[in-house]
């Protein structure tokens, strides 16, 4: 076998047990909380319901989050993937699957996606702002080795890790949207959103910072790695038309 094939195997497998332990999670996710989808679907609670109260837990905690209570807004990340995993579960029970459902289900993602990472990235300029408007603080910190700067670093990069998830959205959408199948990819919504709530658990610190520099890096990673799979399968295959 050649090396490029080699490659291409390995990458496969790769894929195939990444696909293969999401499915296992959401099988035990699906296990776990049928009894919960079966109260909300007994109280007449719809699948549109829980997306919004999704969208509303993510915007509190991006308040909170901008408020410097991080451990507080892992908590509410965390409720808030929980509110997504029943929705779908809630939707399957129901038989109230739809187009609008599945459309209003991806947009809201995005827009929770977008505050929890503007919140974040608020508290560092705030902090930030607040050392420009006390220097005795700025210079304690100076003292302790940690420049003013670091703070708008840390914020820009919670702002390149937004901006990457949602390439990694775009790219699939759009390729769906020409017919073409992007089912690939390792480091999704829920991926991104468990190391928000593991970084976001230890408060506010170096952890925080090397979370969200791995979440710009592998969210954009993942999203290459889905323009890389469409050309393959269209401009890489002679079939760009």
């Amino acid at each position: 076998m050649s090396a490029s094939g080699s490659e291409t195997s390995t990458l496969a497998t790769a894929t195939s047990e990444s696909l293969s332990l999401k499915e296992r999670a959401r099988r035990i996710a699906h296990v776990v909380l049928g009894p919960v989808t079966a109260l909300l679907h007994g109280l007449g609670i719809g699948p549109d319901h829980l997306t919004v109260a999704g969208l509303l837990v993510s915007l509190v905690a991006a308040l909170v989050f901008f408020e410097g209570y991080f451990q507080l807004g892992a908590a509410l990340v965390a409720v808030s993937g929980v509110c997504d995993i029943l929705d779908g579960e809630l939707a399957r029970r129901s038989g109230r699957r739809s187009r609008f459902g599945a459309f209003l289900d991806s947009t809201l993602d995005r827009l929770s996606d977008g505050l929890v990472l503007t919140g974040i990235a608020g508290f560092y300029l705030a902090h930030l702002a607040d050392l420009a408007l006390d220097p005795s603080q700025a210079v304690a910190e100076i003292s302790r080795g940690l420049e003013p700067r670091t703070w708008a670093v840390v914020s820009l990069t919670a702002v390149l890790a937004m901006v990457g998830s949602f390439m990694v959205s775009y790219t699939r959408a759009r390729a769906e949207g020409l017919g073409l199948d992007c089912e690939v990819g390792w480091f999704e919504r829920p991926e991104r959103m468990l190391l928000l709530i593991v970084a976001a658990s230890f408060g506010v610190g170096r952890v925080m910072s090397l979370a969200l520099i791995l979440l710009a890096l592998l969210s954009f990673a993942t999203a290459t790695q889905r323009v890389v799979h469409i050309w393959k399968h269209t401009r890489g295959a002679g079939r760009d038309t």
